[in-house]
This record gives C-alpha cells, sequence and structure tokens, in this order.
C-alpha cells in the first residue's frame, strides 16, 4: 500500500486491501485452532474440557477446510434465499414456510444475520449476511419435497407438497452499479406490510414489488419503513437474479435476456418424509438421515457440507 501506484487504480486497490483483510483473517482463524490445540495438549487430564474442546476445533477447523473449496466468483458474498410453493394450496404454503424457518435457523446456528426481505403466501425472501454464505446455500437451490399426514386434511390423508429455493449472491456494490435496467422494463407493485416495519405497517403500502417485464423475474422487499427504501432493496435483489440467470445463460447483455424466466419444477434435490416413516434424503450425494425434526430445526451441515464436497 506503500507503493506510489497503489492508488492509481482505485478499483484494483479496493480488491487488493479485501484480499489482504480476508489473508489476514485466514491465518487469524488458523492461528486460533493452533492456540486450542496446545490448550488440549496442557490441559489433557481435565475430561470434560477436552472434549468440549476438542469438538470446537473439529468444527472449526471443519469449516476452515471446507471454505478452501470455495472457488465460485461470488462464494464469499452474502446471500438471498427465496422459497416459493408449488401447487397444492395450504400444504404447500405451509412447506414452504417450514422450509424459510429451517434456512432461518441454519443462518442463526452458523452465527449469521438474516433480514426477511419479503414474506406473503406466494414468495418469502430472506437476505443472509455472513462468511461464505452464498458458497454454502447455493447448492440449496432446487425443489425439496415433503411427505406427511396433511395438517389441512379432515380425513388425515398423506399429503406431497413441493417448495422451490432460490438462492443468489448480493452482488458487489460495483458490479450492481454497472446493471441499468431501463425503467420501461420494470413493473412496480405496492402493497402493505406485513412485517417489521414501524408504524406504517398494516397501514400504508410501504412493502415494494419490482417485476422485470422481459424475463418475468421479480423481486420484493417489505422489511423497511419507507416505500423508498423497500423499493431501493426489492431493485438491488431483482439485479442480483438478473446478473444470475446472465451468467446461468452465459448472456453479457441484460437486453439479450428475453427468455421468460420461470421456476423449473424438475425432479427434487431433496426429500423430507413424516409420514409413514421419518427420512431425509438428498437424491444427489444420497446422504440421508431419520433425524428429520432436527434437520427442520437447521441442522444441515452433513448435507451442506456432502454437496460442497462433491462439487
Amino acid at each position: 500500500m506503500n507503493l506510489p501506484d497503489f492508488w492509481s487504480n482505485r478499483e484494483s486497490a479496493d480488491k487488493n486491501i479485501k484480499l489482504l483483510g480476508e489473508t489476514q483473517k485466514f491465518v487469524n482463524r488458523y492461528r486460533e485452532i493452533e492456540k486450542g490445540i496446545e490448550a488440549l495438549e496442557q490441559n489433557f487430564d481435565e475430561t470434560e474440557f477436552t472434549t468440549s474442546k476438542f469438538y470446537e476445533l473439529k468444527r472449526k477447523f471443519r469449516q476452515l477446510e471446507l471454505e478452501q473449496l470455495f472457488r465460485g466468483r461470488y462464494d464469499k458474498e452474502n446471500a438471498v434465499v427465496s422459497v416459493y410453493p408449488g401447487a397444492g394450496g395450504e400444504d404447500a404454503a405451509d412447506w414452504a414456510k417450514m422450509l424459510f424457518e429451517m434456512y432461518e435457523k441454519y443462518a442463526a446456528q452458523r452465527g449469521w444475520k438474516t433480514v426477511v426481505l419479503d414474506d406473503t403466501f406466494n414468495h418469502r425472501a430472506l437476505a443472509v449476511s455472513g462468511d461464505y454464505a452464498y458458497g454454502y446455500l447455493k447448492r440449496e437451490s432446487g425443489v425439496h419435497r415433503l411427505v406427511r399426514v396433511s395438517p389441512f386434511s379432515a380425513k388425515k390423508l398423506r399429503h406431497t407438497s413441493f417448495a422451490l429455493i432460490e438462492v443468489v449472491p448480493e452482488l458487489p456494490e460495483l458490479e450492481e452499479s454497472k446493471m441499468v435496467i431501463p425503467e420501461k422494463d420494470l413493473k412496480l407493485e405496492f402493497y402493505r406490510s406485513s412485517g417489521p416495519g414501524g408504524q406504517n405497517v398494516n397501514k400504508v403500502e410501504t412493502a415494494v414489488r419490482i417485476m422485470h417485464i422481459p424475463t418475468g423475474l421479480s423481486a420484493g422487499s417489505q422489511s423497511e419503513r419507507s416505500q423508498g427504501q423497500n423499493r431501493e432493496l426489492a431493485l438491488k435483489l431483482l439485479k442480483a437474479k438478473l446478473f444470475h440467470l446472465m451468467e446461468k445463460n452465459k448472456v453479457e447483455e441484460l437486453a439479450h435476456l428475453r427468455v421468460n424466466a420461470k421456476p423449473e419444477w424438475g425432479s427434487q434435490i431433496r426429500s423430507y418424509v413424516l409420514n409413514p416413516y421419518k427420512l431425509v434424503k438428498d437424491n444427489r450425494t444420497e446422504v440421508e438421515t431419520a433425524q428429520v425434526d432436527e434437520v427442520l430445526a437447521g441442522d444441515l451441515d452433513k448435507f451442506v457440507e456432502a454437496e460442497v464436497e462433491l462439487n
């Protein structure tokens, strides 16, 4: 940073400073693990201390090890998780809500911060802020299937529900600023917020949903107090979705995105069975567990880690 031409290119300088900070953070975490191992050796006879410290260090080392596998362009970024219920009325909407709460709890267990951006019958969105949030969550994208006795069935019949999970990275400010969407391509809708937001909740239409007309993609926000703030957040999320779609389709210009983007209800990536037996099974990695309640309470590590290693 003391070199004469270091600040000649601000964009390059910012990247180098960020890389330096990330490297220092990695070194500090590694040294913390080393100190923990030394403490174990010094207190080897204290069984209770040794056992708890061992599993704590094992978890930290495992996390550090996994993060070295993240090579995606946006794996280090924050993420936005969206949940869409499939066909099936109340059962599907309830399943989408269960999944939404599962990811909230998973994020809390990892120490990530979350903000509910949208919370409606047909769409829920959760902003997740934390190191490698997108890297950990991106492979959760896809169709999730639930089999259970329907709580909405008077005859107590078994019912199958589907929900679509969509995960996109939060775009760095520089890349977000480069994406300009013509106003004529946007359709705005305003509605009353059902979540936190102060005195305006349920009184004024502060919540905003924005649709990109050429593709059919949409994003909403109701987490802020004002309509302007929610519009800004919704537009930011919409840009992230459009950018994600552009990369997926290898399209370099926004104007070339003319395919109507709809949820792809293909084969499910994971099944959650609550009746007639209990089982959660990932169809990609073959990882499974009978501890369904724990999984729905946010214990997703075995599935997420297996998928990271597979890819």
